[in-house]
This record gives structure tokens, C-alpha cells and sequence, in this order.
């Protein structure tokens, strides 16, 4: 399966069991919100979890662009994404968890293709507060499926305080030969969909109230499931990147771990670009800004005179069509260009007031600060200017 047919089969096993299908929201959260930027398929999805009755009705399903600045530094390994996607669906007080279980058992099996023996679950073992998640551990049992049982690794909570309840993980075998141990012990065991039971809120005090209405919330990354399903050793390797991975390292020869650094930011910021963000120096702007100007940082390493304006037209559109953006290409080209051309006027006028800066001596917290606040050079630039000079 492609990406758009994986989509398609997990969007249709749920309208066919009574689901309605939401649109995806952007990546910026509604006014009010204190989250710079949506970072879970729930999210958009809180007050109606919470008991608020939902439009579409109780039974629903969606595909739901998220963006995690938590992960940045990871990005360059296997698997970390700064944007990817999230495919979910819920229950707003209507089936119970167990038949959530049933049902993502049927899709990764029957619509999917996966073999069940390749599968183990996870579930809540309790703690001082509660029991094991029963229902949990019966209903995969009843499956033939495999369950191990942890602690806080199987709770899931939207915080200190509120919604909280049991969760049960499907974990995938991505090893060579038959599977082996446990997810907790192998690392082998790839998560795949996490199936939450939401139900109870907990209070400032720590206590557990059970809520009036039990919700049930799933969520599969996108990509993950794609790499494993087309069997590959990276999300790089999926269809997702062709356009990226066939264009970029012909174009700019990199290391493998500064390619999938340049293919996920320049990703990232169309995405970013397309829900109407523009480069700042707070928020969400800054956010952007940090994504290009570390895809520039990389092409610049060795060859200063890279452009993005040499990079084709086709992943911008693959990236634009696949996330369904308002945004056109010339527009995301203009965005781009326009702060390539501010990122190199200031990284020329930081070299000239950091040499200046440096004849007095090595630099210290304050200079660092000072060079910040009043020549607007942030301190990652200046310790990469540093570095530059070796």
C-alpha cells in the first residue's frame, strides 16, 4: 500500500462501523489555547472528550497533522519527525474500550495485512490507586494476542490535572526471524496505536473522580505505520520522502543524518508556511524561523553558496498536495528566499561585531546575552559563529 491507500483503508474500516469523518484541524490551535501548536490527534478533540456533545455526533474518526518542537534535536535518526500525522478515532461516551481493542486488532490484521503473530499488547498493571486494566488484558487474551503488563507506561493523562484513564499499546515485531521477549525488554517492538480509556479527571489533589462519560481515544502515527508496513528501515525510505530523498541529495550531497535534517525542516516549514505562519522572532514565527535557518546552517556547512532557491518544484508540491494547503508553491518560495536573504545578512553582520566582540577577550554569559539583546544575534547563532571560527 501506498500512503494515501493506508489512509484510505483506516478512514473507511471506521465510517463502516458508524464513524464520521472529521476534517483535520491546522496546526495552529484556536484562540485561547495556550499550545503554540498542535501537538497530538487529540487535541482539537479536548472539550468534546471532556463532555461537550460534538457536532459530527459520537463516533468519529480523522487524520491530524501535528508538530512537536520537542522532537528537533532528534530529528536526523530513523524516525523522528518535526511534522507528521495522526490517525485517530473515538469514542465520545458511545463503545466501550474493549471494542476498540477488537476493532484495531480486525483493521491491522484484515486491512492491513499484519500478522497477528507479530503482535503484543501492553496494558495497565496498577498502582496504588487502581487495579490492573482488566477489561484490557481479558480482551486480548480472548485474541490470542500476547499482553504484558507495566505501570505509568500504560496511564495516560493530558496533564497534572483532567482527563486521565488506562491505555493499551499494540507494539509490532520488526525483527529478523520470529519474535521474541517482551516490548518493555526489546527494543525490536515497535509501538504502533495506543488505544486510551479516558475515565476519570484528576483533581489538584490527586484524587480520581470517574467521569460521567467514559471516553475512548486512539491514536496511530501516520508514519510509523507507513515505514512498517512497507517494510522499511526508515520513514525516509517510505513513500512519503521519494520526492524528497530523489530530489535532495542530488542536489546537495550531505551526510545521510543532515539529508533527512534538510528533508524534514524544508517539510515541516511548507507545512508550517501553508497554515499561515510567516518567520518572527517569537511564537510560532520563531518556530518556523529556527526550522529554516537550521536547514540553512546544514547546506552552508561546507558550501556557503547553496540556495533554496535551487530546490524543484515537486516536493514542495508533493508536500502541499499530500497536506491539502491552501498555499501555492510561488508563495512558499517567497517565504523561504525572503528569510535565506535575512538569515545571510545577519550571519554577515554577526561575523563583523563578533570579531569585534572577541578582541577583547573570550566571551562570557553576559556577552552572550548582550550580544542577544542588542544586536539581535540569538545565542545557537553565535556559538555557531564560534565554532566556525574554530
Amino acid at each position: 500500500m501506498d500512503t494515501e491507500q493506508i489512509i484510505r483503508t483506516f478512514l473507511d474500516f471506521f465510517t463502516d462501523r458508524g464513524h464520521r469523518v472529521v476534517m483535520g484541524a491546522t496546526l495552529v490551535p484556536p484562540p485561547g489555547d495556550p499550545v503554540l501548536f498542535t501537538t497530538s490527534g487529540m487535541h482539537p478533540l479536548t472539550p468534546y472528550l471532556l463532555g461537550r456533545p460534538h457536532p459530527a455526533g459520537r463516533r468519529l474518526v480523522d487524520v491530524q497533522r501535528c508538530l512537536r518542537t520537542t522532537d528537533l534535536d532528534e530529528v536526523g535518526d530513523t524516525r523522528h519527525l518535526t511534522v507528521f500525522e495522526m490517525l485517530g478515532s473515538w469514542s465520545l461516551g458511545d463503545y466501550p474500550g474493549p471494542d476498540s481493542l477488537r476493532w484495531g486488532f480486525e483493521l491491522l490484521r484484515d486491512g492491513f495485512g499484519i500478522d497477528p503473530g507479530r503482535l503484543h499488547a501492553t496494558a495497565f498493571g496498577g498502582d496504588d490507586q487502581l487495579g490492573p486494566d482488566v477489561d484490557s488484558v481479558d480482551t486480548w487474551t480472548d485474541l490470542g494476542v500476547p499482553v504484558e503488563l507495566t505501570g505509568t507506561d500504560n496511564w495516560w493523562s493530558n496533564g497534572p490535572t483532567g482527563p486521565c484513564g488506562p491505555d493499551s499499546e499494540i507494539f509490532v515485531w520488526t525483527g529478523a526471524g520470529p519474535p521474541r521477549g517482551t516490548p518493555t525488554g526489546d527494543p525490536r517492538w515497535v509501538e504502533l496505536w495506543n488505544h486510551v480509556t479516558m475515565r476519570y479527571r484528576r483533581h489538584d489533589d490527586g484524587s480520581l473522580e470517574p467521569l460521567r462519560r467514559p471516553a475512548v481515544d486512539t491514536g496511530m502515527g501516520l508514519e510509523r505505520l507507513v515505514t512498517v508496513l512497507q517494510r522499511r528501515d526508515s520513514v525516509y525510505e517510505s513513500d512519503l520522502f521519494a520526492p524528497w530523498l530523489g530530489t535532495v541529495p542530488r542536489l546537495w550531497p550531505l551526510p545521510v543524518p543532515d539529508t533527512r535534517v534538510v528533508c524534514d525542516h524544508l517539510r515541516s516549514s511548507i507545512v508550517v508556511i501553508g497554515d499561515g505562519i510567516r518567520p518572527g522572532n517569537t511564537g510560532r514565527g520563531y518556530v518556523l524561523r529556527r526550522l529554516v535557518r537550521r536547514t540553512l546552517t546544514t547546506l552552508w556547512r561546507e558550501h556557503p553558496d547553496r540556495t533554496l532557491s535551487d530546490l524543484p518544484v515537486e516536493p514542495i508540491e508533493h508536500t502541499i498536495q499530500h497536506f491539502r494547503l491552501p498555499s501555492g508553491v510561488p508563495e512558499v518560495r517567497d517565504v523561504l528566499r525572503g528569510e535565506e536573504q535575512r538569515f545571510a545578512e545577519l550571519l554577515r553582520r554577526g561575523r563583523r561585531v563578533l570579531s569585534r566582540r572577541l578582541e577583547r577577550g573570550p566571551l562570557g554569559e553576559s556577552d552572550l546575552v548582550d550580544l542577544h539583546e542588542t544586536h539581535g544575534l540569538p545565542r545557537d547563532l553565535v556559538l555557531g559563529l564560534l565554532a566556525e571560527r574554530g
